[in-house]
Protein backbone atom coordinates (compact mmCIF):
# COMPACT_ATOMS: atom_id res chain seq x y z
CA UNK A 1 0.00 0.00 0.00
CA UNK A 2 1.40 3.36 -1.02
CA UNK A 3 1.83 5.82 1.84
CA UNK A 4 3.77 9.06 2.12
CA UNK A 5 4.58 10.79 5.40
CA UNK A 6 5.43 14.46 5.63
CA UNK A 7 6.22 16.37 8.82
CA UNK A 8 2.49 16.87 9.53
CA UNK A 9 0.57 14.60 7.15
CA UNK A 10 -0.01 11.06 5.95
CA UNK A 11 -0.96 10.60 2.30
CA UNK A 12 -2.47 7.16 1.74
CA UNK A 13 -4.96 5.15 -0.27
CA UNK A 14 -8.69 5.40 0.44
CA UNK A 15 -10.66 3.23 2.88
CA UNK A 16 -14.40 2.84 3.46
CA UNK A 17 -14.00 4.88 6.67
CA UNK A 18 -13.07 7.92 4.55
CA UNK A 19 -16.43 8.15 2.78
CA UNK A 20 -18.37 10.15 5.39
CA UNK A 21 -15.61 12.66 6.29
CA UNK A 22 -14.81 13.24 2.60
CA UNK A 23 -18.50 13.67 1.78
CA UNK A 24 -18.66 16.37 4.48
CA UNK A 25 -15.77 18.16 2.74
CA UNK A 26 -17.47 17.71 -0.66
CA UNK A 27 -20.76 19.08 0.70
CA UNK A 28 -19.16 22.49 1.35
CA UNK A 29 -19.88 24.80 -1.61
CA UNK A 30 -16.76 26.86 -0.86
CA UNK A 31 -14.52 23.78 -1.11
CA UNK A 32 -16.12 22.69 -4.38
CA UNK A 33 -16.34 26.17 -5.90
CA UNK A 34 -13.29 25.68 -8.14
CA UNK A 35 -13.67 21.94 -8.80
CA UNK A 36 -15.51 20.57 -11.82
CA UNK A 37 -18.71 22.50 -12.39
CA UNK A 38 -18.52 23.95 -8.88
CA UNK A 39 -21.32 21.79 -7.48
CA UNK A 40 -21.15 20.23 -4.05
CA UNK A 41 -21.18 16.42 -3.99
CA UNK A 42 -23.45 14.24 -1.88
CA UNK A 43 -22.54 10.88 -0.36
CA UNK A 44 -23.12 9.02 -3.65
CA UNK A 45 -21.06 11.53 -5.65
CA UNK A 46 -18.25 11.24 -3.12
CA UNK A 47 -18.37 7.43 -3.31
CA UNK A 48 -18.11 7.67 -7.11
CA UNK A 49 -15.11 10.02 -6.83
CA UNK A 50 -13.33 7.69 -4.40
CA UNK A 51 -14.03 4.72 -6.67
CA UNK A 52 -12.67 6.60 -9.69
CA UNK A 53 -9.51 7.55 -7.75
CA UNK A 54 -8.94 3.96 -6.63
CA UNK A 55 -9.43 2.70 -10.21
CA UNK A 56 -6.81 5.19 -11.37
CA UNK A 57 -4.42 3.82 -8.75
CA UNK A 58 -4.99 0.32 -10.14
CA UNK A 59 -4.75 1.38 -13.80
CA UNK A 60 -1.98 4.00 -13.66
CA UNK A 61 0.06 3.25 -10.55
CA UNK A 62 -0.78 6.67 -9.13
CA UNK A 63 -3.87 8.51 -8.02
CA UNK A 64 -5.43 10.86 -5.52
CA UNK A 65 -4.41 10.29 -1.91
CA UNK A 66 -6.50 10.56 1.22
CA UNK A 67 -4.74 13.18 3.38
CA UNK A 68 -4.87 12.91 7.14
CA UNK A 69 -3.24 14.79 9.97
CA UNK A 70 -0.33 12.80 11.36
CA UNK A 71 -1.06 13.92 14.93
CA UNK A 72 -4.76 13.02 15.04
CA UNK A 73 -5.54 10.77 12.07
CA UNK A 74 -8.28 13.19 10.98
CA UNK A 75 -9.07 13.18 7.24
CA UNK A 76 -8.53 16.71 5.94
CA UNK A 77 -8.93 16.24 2.19
CA UNK A 78 -7.59 14.76 -1.03
CA UNK A 79 -4.35 15.51 -2.86
CA UNK A 80 -2.75 13.56 -5.66
CA UNK A 81 -2.31 12.81 -9.31
CA UNK A 82 -4.87 12.27 -12.03
CA UNK A 83 -5.06 12.03 -15.80
CA UNK A 84 -7.27 15.04 -16.60
CA UNK A 85 -10.23 14.74 -18.95
CA UNK A 86 -9.78 18.31 -20.14
CA UNK A 87 -8.97 20.86 -21.31
CA UNK A 88 -7.51 19.35 -24.51
CA UNK A 89 -4.10 20.93 -23.87
CA UNK A 90 -3.53 18.65 -20.85
CA UNK A 91 -5.70 15.60 -21.58
CA UNK A 92 -2.76 13.24 -22.05
CA UNK A 93 -0.74 14.59 -19.14
CA UNK A 94 -0.75 13.92 -15.42
CA UNK A 95 -2.10 16.68 -13.18
CA UNK A 96 -1.52 17.39 -9.52
CA UNK A 97 -4.83 18.21 -7.79
CA UNK A 98 -6.02 19.04 -4.28
CA UNK A 99 -9.02 19.85 -2.14
CA UNK A 100 -9.02 20.34 1.59
CA UNK A 101 -11.76 20.93 4.10
CA UNK A 102 -12.18 24.61 4.87
CA UNK A 103 -10.94 24.35 8.51
CA UNK A 104 -7.57 23.31 7.07
CA UNK A 105 -7.07 26.18 4.64
CA UNK A 106 -4.26 28.69 5.15
CA UNK A 107 -2.05 26.36 7.20
CA UNK A 108 0.26 25.14 4.44
CA UNK A 109 -1.25 21.65 4.29
CA UNK A 110 -2.12 21.86 0.57
CA UNK A 111 1.41 22.93 -0.32
CA UNK A 112 2.96 20.28 1.93
CA UNK A 113 0.83 17.47 0.47
CA UNK A 114 1.15 18.71 -3.13
CA UNK A 115 4.93 18.96 -2.80
CA UNK A 116 5.10 15.36 -1.50
CA UNK A 117 2.85 14.28 -4.38
CA UNK A 118 5.04 16.04 -6.93
CA UNK A 119 8.14 14.35 -5.51
CA UNK A 120 6.29 11.01 -5.66
CA UNK A 121 5.36 11.62 -9.31
CA UNK A 122 8.75 12.71 -10.58
CA UNK A 123 11.08 10.62 -8.44
CA UNK A 124 9.15 7.51 -7.40
CA UNK A 125 6.83 7.00 -10.38
CA UNK A 126 9.31 8.27 -12.96
CA UNK A 127 6.97 10.72 -14.65
CA UNK A 128 8.76 13.25 -16.86
CA UNK A 129 6.25 16.07 -16.43
CA UNK A 130 3.35 17.07 -14.20
CA UNK A 131 0.77 19.74 -15.02
CA UNK A 132 -1.68 21.84 -13.04
CA UNK A 133 -4.78 23.68 -14.21
CA UNK A 134 -6.10 26.68 -12.33
CA UNK A 135 -9.36 28.52 -12.90
CA UNK A 136 -9.04 32.31 -13.07
CA UNK A 137 -9.69 33.87 -9.66
CA UNK A 138 -8.54 30.91 -7.58
CA UNK A 139 -5.63 32.79 -6.01
CA UNK A 140 -5.12 30.29 -3.20
CA UNK A 141 -4.46 27.43 -5.62
CA UNK A 142 -2.25 29.65 -7.74
CA UNK A 143 -0.12 30.27 -4.63
CA UNK A 144 0.24 26.51 -4.10
CA UNK A 145 1.21 26.05 -7.76
CA UNK A 146 3.90 28.72 -7.48
CA UNK A 147 5.26 27.16 -4.27
CA UNK A 148 5.64 23.91 -6.22
CA UNK A 149 7.91 25.70 -8.70
CA UNK A 150 5.56 25.13 -11.62
CA UNK A 151 5.85 27.47 -14.60
CA UNK A 152 2.96 28.97 -16.52
CA UNK A 153 2.42 27.34 -19.91
CA UNK A 154 -0.40 29.51 -21.19
CA UNK A 155 -4.13 30.01 -21.02
CA UNK A 156 -7.19 28.29 -22.39
CA UNK A 157 -10.91 28.25 -21.74
CA UNK A 158 -12.85 25.50 -20.06
CA UNK A 159 -14.99 23.80 -22.71
CA UNK A 160 -18.25 23.65 -20.71
CA UNK A 161 -18.24 26.90 -18.76
CA UNK A 162 -15.96 29.12 -20.83
CA UNK A 163 -13.99 29.96 -17.67
CA UNK A 164 -10.44 31.18 -18.19
CA UNK A 165 -7.88 28.55 -17.17
CA UNK A 166 -4.17 29.00 -16.62
CA UNK A 167 -1.99 25.99 -17.42
CA UNK A 168 1.20 25.19 -15.51
CA UNK A 169 3.80 22.46 -15.66
CA UNK A 170 7.06 21.24 -14.21
CA UNK A 171 9.38 18.56 -15.48
CA UNK A 172 12.05 16.51 -13.80
CA UNK A 173 14.86 18.87 -14.91
CA UNK A 174 13.08 21.84 -13.28
CA UNK A 175 12.07 20.09 -10.09
CA UNK A 176 13.93 20.76 -6.84
CA UNK A 177 13.09 18.31 -4.06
Amino acid sequence: MTEIRTPRLILRRWTDDDLVPLSEIHADPEVMRWIGDGSALDLDGTAEAMERWEEEWDDEGFGVFAVELLASGELIGAVGLTVPDGPPEVEHGVAVVWRLGRPFWGQGYASEAAHATLEFALQDRGLDRVVAVNRSGNDESENVIRKLGMKQDGHTTEPGSGSLLTLYSIDLTEYEA
